[in-house]
């Protein structure tokens, strides 16, 4: 591929060796804009390192993305479809969708039960990221985020640190699929030193770089 900055050539180079992608994947993956995804959400070092090492999972942050962009499911941008018929197109695109996770996910759970004071509740994704070593729960919402929808997750994440983790893994990373949301909602609905419930966007489609620029700048 001809890609004129050096920086985002190597960062390529560096993750289709790591991850073993094909040309093909190669080309979705920067189509996606997968670098500039990841260089607007990081520092000047942090930046620096994906060309250096490629995407390097440290602390939870690193393993979200902000749009994840789903293409491969072939839905329109806007449409009826459920929050259901999402969940069935990602299971049935599973390796498409753990591709655009990133490193060291690996699949555990769909609907999810969790049981309690003789009440049950269904999460809709289970992963499991072997180099952070912790669970990831992900929730699918279709429209605009609301902050029940971030106070549910934290539930999850809560049930899962307490009930389910080993000793020796860490803590939960929850993280809400929704269409849109309002960051403010995000800020005063999680704690100030919340590092482990996320609210990301998706996209059905493939936005222009100039699009996930403004998409990631909204978010700042």
């Amino acid at each position: 591929m001809r890609i004129d900055d050096k920086n985002e050539r190597e960062f390529y180079e560096i993750e289709s060796f790591k991850n073993n992608w094909s040309a093909r994947e190669l080309g979705r993956q920067y189509d996606s804009a997968l670098y500039t995804r990841l260089v607007l959400s990081r520092d000047k070092d942090k930046v620096k390192e994906l060309s250096e090492k490629g995407l390097v999972l440290e602390k939870p942050k690193d393993a979200v993305k902000d749009p994840f962009i789903l293409e491969f499911l072939g839905l329109p941008e806007h449409s009826s479809y459920s929050e259901s018929q999402l969940e069935q197109e990602l299971i049935d695109k599973l390796e498409h969708f753990l591709l655009e996770l990133g490193n060291g996910f690996t699949f555990v759970a769909r609907q999810k039960r969790i049981s309690f004071d003789g009440k049950h509740f269904w999460i809709d994704l289970v992963f499991y990221n072997r180099l952070l070593k912790c669970f990831v729960l992900i929730d699918l919402k279709i429209g605009e985020l609301i902050h029940q929808d971030l106070g549910q997750m934290q539930m999850y994440v809560n049930y899962y640190d307490r009930e389910i983790k080993l000793e020796d893994e860490n803590k939960t990373i929850g993280i809400v699929l929704c269409q849109n949301k309002s960051e403010s909602i995000v800020e005063y609905t999680l704690p100030e030193n919340n590092e482990h419930i996320f609210a990301s966007r998706y996209k059905t489609i493939l936005p222009s770089k100039e699009e996930l620029k403004l998409l990631i700048n909204q978010s700042e």
